[in-house]
């Protein structure tokens, strides 16, 4: 997969595409329906499937406070693009020049000029240009304007909650905040991964036979707190572990940490990076009265794990959309 850092990089422009565009935090199930539908376009035009994403979120740039939570590091979010079959990625840089043109002027300055696409493919809430005032039904007029066709494609709903929802970054968002992981690897078709180095925490755990690594996740979305089943991965050797989100209320902490504990491990891993993937909530945080009552909730912590992870899991390769 080819990777173009800035619209300007598309020099010169590509005579030919099939483009879906978007945010494409997440990588989600919607977004693997939109770059399949793509796919079969490119296959019948013999065009590279072209996927023009934003970096960082357009709304942190035009209204700060409401710029979501990131789901995926850049790099994760290509390494996924690239793995369900985009050949090319645009990385625009969200520029209020950029993000201020009216609709029209978006679909003809950018991506007819840049793209030339045969197809664009988008689904039914796209938005596009100024305030996002475009819509889709818009789009399928201008570009049939220089022989472009449009395919909307129709949302993923899954039923959560008792209830059908369709699947989007911002569900995934709502159900990680409220610590449902395994609704949100519904959605995502795998379980949430967080990415950051180790770092040094206060290494009480060791002292009541848990030791744990701390990670530092920058900008990502971190769960809600509590104590969850997962698996971790560092310098591509994984293993399960029970992982505590929280203060450490039993030792009247006020700082949050995100503490994993490595089953049948151990080692120093000051430094490494780690991935965290969050397979199943175990319980809520709360108090202890004494160190020992904590490490005996531990215990029974470590054994849910040995017991439970691994199920629920998917593989975005093989799952379908």
């Amino acid at each position: 997969m080819k990777v173009f850092n800035g619209l300007e990089t598309v020099d010169p422009p590509l005579s030919r595409s099939v483009l879906t565009i978007g945010n494409f935090d997440g990588v989600h199930r919607a977004h693997r329906k939109l770059v399949a539908q793509a796919r079969r376009f490119a296959a019948q035009s013999d065009a590279p499937v072209v996927v023009l994403t934003f970096e960082p979120h357009p709304l942190s740039v035009v209204t700060p406070a409401r710029a979501p939570a990131r789901l995926y590091p850049l790099e994760e979010k290509l390494r996924r693009l690239e793995e369900i079959g985009a050949d090319i990625v645009v990385v625009a840089h969200s520029e209020p020049a950029l993000l201020g043109l009216e609709a029209e002027r978006f679909v003809t300055d950018v991506i007819q000029k840049r793209f030339h696409p045969t197809h664009i493919v988008e689904g039914p809430n796209f938005g596009f240009g100024h305030r996002r005032a475009g819509t889709p039904e818009l789009l399928a007029k201008i570009a049939a304007g220089f022989g472009c066709g449009v395919r909307i494609v129709e949302p993923i709903t899954l039923r959560i909650d008792d209830a059908d929802m369709l699947v989007s970054s911002s569900l995934v968002r709502r159900l990680l905040n409220e610590g449902k992981v395994e609704d949100a690897a519904k959605c995502l078709g795998r379980a949430y991964p967080l990415f950051g180095d180790v770092v040094e925490g206060d290494r009480r755990g060791r002292t009541i036979g848990f030791p744990t690594a701390n990670l530092s996740p920058g900008d990502q979305l971190v769960p809600a707190e509590g104590v969850y089943a997962g698996r971790a991965t560092v310098e591509d050797v994984g293993g399960t572990c029970a992982i505590s989100i929280g203060t450490t209320p039993t030792f009247d902490g006020t700082q949050r940490r995100i503490e994993a504990h490595l089953l049948d491990f151990d080692g120093d891993l000051y430094g490494k990076p780690m991935r965290l993937e969050f397979e199943h909530f175990l319980r809520g945080q709360r108090a202890f009265p004494s160190a020992d009552a904590l490490a005996a909730q531990l215990r029974r912590d470590v054994e849910a794990v040995r017991a439970g992870v691994g199920t629920g899991r998917s593989d975005p390769a093989t799952e379908g959309v």
